[in-house]
């Protein structure tokens, strides 16, 4: 018995490492072969938005549809034409990419060998967009000195108060928040970095990322070590700001194709995506009871959602330019929204009714409010704290030499003693006292 068992347990190994079993995986993969070259060479002029000969190529499901032809693109019988490879093949005249380089001969091997293996769909959901069905990338490390400066469009003071936390080239930097000496860069991240936002237990750092036009995606990574965990919230542009619901594994983040997306941040799985835009979604934040969500858009609106359904409660349109900024007052009855009108606003969450106007005296970003006081960074070079209980500016942050584009709060320190921090434009990072915008240290944030 003992030998007929060693038998078995010697053929099951044999049956499970033979070639038979790994030749399951496709020679051409959908998922990683087909759908890039669909996304870098035709999703411009067959996508969802625009559709040249009625023909669409953004899904999986779309890409097997016929155009305004009626030839079948992918051909599932042997020996049929399939349309999608025979455009890529042919004379000038009717080939594809029309006005651009013909693909290269190993490209369309490519497509060749998949369609006659079946034009198989590896994927798990032949409706998802190309973007999300391709496998995440590992991106080049970046350079190891930069020749410029980067704009600081996020930064972050880390979960213990010690180290500032900004966006590079293809990477997130550590600085010592006391001497700004470089103290590790977390590699493998999208081309640029827009908002940066630690987890409520601070092990995880949320990173929206992208290329501007071709990629976005938030990486979630532990930030004890600089592993990536996660990918998520893929898209074909960036993503703009991040926001952790409070007591909560939820993350909502502002995507460029006018929603906004809500996951799960330890199952990475979607939980809903809100879609009440007419454009980029620049901002979004949650009330401190996590019951609301607000959200800013370039489409000149700000909107308040029942944050557990999503469903709209009102809309502000009273500022008549971009909308960059966004936070709740304490208690989640009113809002605050700056942008590009130089003007801070303050309206009911119930009915979008205006309350206050403060000038700013410059184009506006991100806000956050901490207590009575609102901070807003702008382009007039300066960070602005208003006071919510007169609606006044009653401090001033001055220093940077270009654009204030982004700022944190200290979280582990209280008092006098606590910090606040802003980037610039220029790449400049400024550590200020939070009380009398006392400045404290300044780098530029390259290595």
């Amino acid at each position: 018995m003992r030998n007929l068992t060693s038998l078995l347990l010697v053929l099951l190994t044999l049956h499970v490492c033979s070639p038979l079993t790994r030749a399951a995986e496709p020679e051409v993969s959908f998922r990683k072969d087909i759908a890039p070259l669909l996304l870098e060479h035709c999703l411009a002029c067959h996508g969802a938005k625009k559709a040249e000969g009625g023909y669409r190529v953004d899904t999986y499901d779309e890409l097997l549809k016929p155009g305004d032809s009626e030839e079948v693109p992918v051909a599932k019988e042997k020996g049929a034409v399939s349309e999608l490879l025979r455009r890529l093949t042919c004379d000038e005249s009717e080939r594809m990419p029309a006005e651009s380089e013909p693909l290269t001969s190993e490209q369309i091997a490519l497509v060749k060998t998949w369609i006659e293996a079946g034009g198989v769909f590896d994927g798990s959901d032949g409706s998802e967009q190309l973007m999300r069905v391709i496998p995440p990338p590992t991106y080049a490390d970046p350079p190891e000195n930069y020749s410029r400066a980067v704009p600081v469009v996020a930064v972050q003071f880390s979960p213990d108060g010690t180290q500032v936390v900004t966006g590079g080239l293809h990477e997130v930097l550590v600085w010592n928040a006391a001497d700004s000496s470089l103290v590790r860069r977390i590699k493998n991240i999208g081309q640029r970095v827009y908002d940066l936002a630690f987890s409520s237990d601070g092990a995880m750092l949320a990173v929206a990322c992208g290329e501007p036009g071709k990629s976005g995606e938030v990486r979630l990574v532990d930030f004890s070590t600089g592993e990536i965990k996660g990918v998520i919230a893929r898209s074909d542009d960036v993503l703009f700001d991040l926001a952790f619901r409070p007591n909560s594994n939820e993350l909502a983040i502002a995507t460029s194709d006018s929603s906004i997306r809500i996951f799960d941040v330890q199952t990475q799985q979607e939980t809903r995506t809100i879609a009440s835009h007419a454009d980029w979604v620049t901002a979004v934040c949650w009330s401190e009871d996590g019951k609301q969500m607000a959200s800013a858009s370039r489409d000149k609106s700000a909107k308040v959602y029942d944050a557990e359904t999503g469903s709209l409660v009102t809309t502000y349109l009273g500022h008549g330019a971009a909308v960059r900024g966004v936070a709740f007052t304490a208690d989640g009855t009113q809002v605050l929204t700056s942008g590009a009108d130089a003007k801070l606003h303050r309206w009911n969450a119930s009915d979008g009714k205006r309350t206050a106007l403060v000038g700013l005296g410059g184009d506006a970003f991100k806000l956050i409010r901490i207590g009575d006081k609102v901070f807003v960074p702008c382009a007039s070079h300066k960070m602005l704290r208003i006071d919510l209980t007169s609606n006044k500016v009653d401090l001033e942050f001055v220093g940077h030499a270009d654009w204030v584009l982004s700022l944190a709060l200290q979280a582990n320190a209280e008092g006098a003693g606590q910090k606040m921090l802003t980037g610039g434009f220029d790449g400049e990072v400024r550590v200020w006292n939070f009380a009398d915008a006392a400045p404290q240290l300044n780098w530029i944030a390259k290595p």
